[in-house]
């Protein structure tokens, strides 16, 4: 995923209060994992991750999986 994707809600709540998911080490460093979010609402982190693309036509010969 690109920097500019991002979620425009939760996919466990649906709360839009979301902001990227930042991890501290043991050292103190504060880093952000690419594609990690954080929901303020359900105090769940998630992570997104695109797995690539599909033929098109396929999914309205086979349905959905």
């Amino acid at each position: 995923m690109s920097e500019r994707a991002t979620p425009f809600h939760c996919p466990y709540c649906a709360e839009q209060d979301l902001r990227p998911h930042e991890v501290v080490s043991e050292s103190g460093e504060v880093s952000s994992a690419h594609g990690t979010w954080e929901c303020r609402g359900c105090l769940r982190a998630f992570s997104l991750t695109m797995l690539g693309l599909v033929r098109p036509g396929r999914a309205s010969q086979e349905g959905p999986t």
